[in-house]
């Protein structure tokens, strides 16, 4: 079957936010994406207490200074399509309190009809963790932990009746229902990770680092799954966080998606090998507006299907 393309919504501080989310949407699902994403960053610390993705001396990249809500982001990718799944590439569940978490993502699975999927991660950043998180940061597996059972009460039947760390619902009505069971998506960083991966979620959330590294980590996952019993299927959808030039990347240690529109395209080739059957294709960080991202995300999607994609 053909690769899956998905694509990442404006969010950065170069977009107008309240007029390009549905615009960008709008025209992805009409040029043939098949999803439509948004990612979660809530502050840029002038000061960080680590680089970026917790590796030491990486900066946070600039785009990070302004970041729209995730959650508001969709809603308004929602009011704008009709086909297009909806997901979050990730939410950090530590962040958000589970209960109304669960409710939020109920709501917009009505709003949009059944479309959405919500992927959770547990972040690394600890300055985001000071400000916002329900628990400390040395507690952000239990925590994930807990937003999974919460979401299967709040989504599951009345009454609903939980009792946790964080989290004590007395029997209740719960409502709006999920138009169906909401997809739930998590990375799998860590031998634990990939256990909860495989025994609570429907499918998996990486960050693609290229073809053969992607192409291992998906076989180890479904060992692993073998290996537990899982006999339902798991999807994954790869994040690709491409940087889009207008003209070719020069040299041999280009990096996977970084440069042109047949650079972007000819690592969707090589990705579409790994057995993964979805691609989130994050363009907006070097676009300069939502008329180039919607015109780059047009090219390298007729272009992918075009080389057999």
């Amino acid at each position: 079957m053909p690769l899956k393309l998905g694509l990442g919504l404006p969010q950065m501080k170069q977009y107008d936010i309240g007029r390009d989310v549905a615009t960008v949407a709008r025209a992805a699902e009409e040029t043939g994406y098949e999803s439509l994403w948004a990612f979660e960053r809530i502050l840029f610390p002038e000061r960080p207490t680590q680089g970026l993705y917790n590796i030491p001396g990486m900066p946070w990249p600039d785009q990070y200074r302004s970041v729209a809500d995730p959650l508001v982001t969709l809603a308004l990718a929602a009011g704008a399509t009709e086909r297009a799944r909806l997901g979050t590439s990730v939410l950090v569940a530590p962040l958000h309190v589970p209960f109304q978490l669960a409710r939020s993502l109920a709501s917009l699975d009505v709003a949009s009809g059944g479309r959405m999927i919500a992927g959770f991660g547990t972040g690394w950043s600890l300055d985001e963790y000071a400000a916002a998180a329900v628990a400390p940061f040395e507690k952000r597996g239990a925590v994930l932990d807990e937003l999974l059972d919460v979401c299967a009460a709040v989504w599951g039947p009345d009454p609903v009746s939980y009792r946790g760390e964080l989290t004590t619902v007395a029997p209740s009505e719960v409502g709006p229902k999920p138009v169906r069971p909401i997809p739930v998506y998590l990375p799998a960083t860590s031998t634990r990770a990939a256990r909860r991966l495989v025994d609570r979620a429907d499918g998996w959330v990486p960050l693609a680092a290229g073809a053969a590294r992607l192409a291992e980590q998906w076989q180890r996952i479904r060992e692993l799954a073998a290996e537990r019993g899982r006999e339902r299927p798991l999807d994954a959808c790869a994040r690709v966080n491409a940087r889009y030039s207008a003209a070719p990347y020069e040299g041999k240690d280009r990096r996977p998606f970084h440069g042109s529109v047949a650079q972007i395209v000819e690592d969707l080739v090589a990705h579409a090998g790994t057995g993964v059957s979805e691609i989130l294709l994050d363009l907006q960080s070097t676009t300069r507006d939502a008329a180039e991202l919607t015109d780059v995300a047009a090219e390298v999607y007729a272009a992918a299907r075009a080389a057999g994609v």
